[in-house]
Formats: structure tokens, sequence, C-alpha cells
């Protein structure tokens, strides 16, 4: 079975977030979404396990469908290819009410409720 991967922080998941993926889901495509092992601070407020069980927690019934899988990868510093190598790269422009989108107002609401 084939998967489209995402990667990112996903800190926190949100309505952007789910609009990326559903842009293969809509497709039927299964989607793989890679959360970045990253260091806690400022802008990335929860550790990869969190991140992980977050994101299940939103799309449990897509998970429990297999259409998604959530695996934490190693943090990345860049994405590489050779030619040839049977998948596409595909970029995805959202439209300008979820591109606003903005995980670092919504880090700040969330911490400062808190």
């Amino acid at each position: 079975m084939k998967y489209s991967m995402f990667i990112g922080r996903w800190q926190p998941w949100h309505d952007g977030h789910r609009w990326l993926i559903n842009q293969r889901l809509s497709e039927g495509k299964n989607v793989l979404i890679c959360v970045r092992e990253v260091s806690k601070d400022d802008k990335n407020p929860y550790n990869p396990i969190e991140v992980k069980a977050n994101v299940e927690k939103e799309l449990k019934d897509l998970i429990a469908e297999n259409r998604v899988k959530v695996l934490i990868i190693p943090d990345v510093e860049s994405i590489n290819y050779g030619r040839g190598v049977g998948y596409e790269i595909i970029e995805h422009i959202p439209p300008k009410n979820i591109g606003e989108i903005s995980a670092t107002k919504i880090r700040k609401k969330i911490f400062k409720e808190k």
C-alpha cells in the first residue's frame, strides 16, 4: 500500500494541517504523517510522543480505516531524491483562509489560557 507523506512538527495540529492532508485523502490516497523529532522550545512546546498522540486522537477514524499512519522520524535538514525514484513531489497551495492559520498564534492562545 502506498502513502502520500507529509513531514512536519504539527505543533499543535490545526485546521490548516487537516486541509493539507485532505488534499490527498480526497483523491483516494492514503497519508503518512511524519512527526519530526525536535527538541522542546517556544516553537515546539510538545515532545514528539505528545504530538503523535494528539494527531492520532484527531485522526483516529482514518487511522482505524488504515487511510492514515503517524510516525515519529528523526529531524531532517532536507528532502533529497534521485531521478526516476517512482514518486512525485507535490506542493499544495492553500486558499487564503487556510494559509492564514498560524500555529504560533494558536500556541500563544493555548499557553495564555493555562
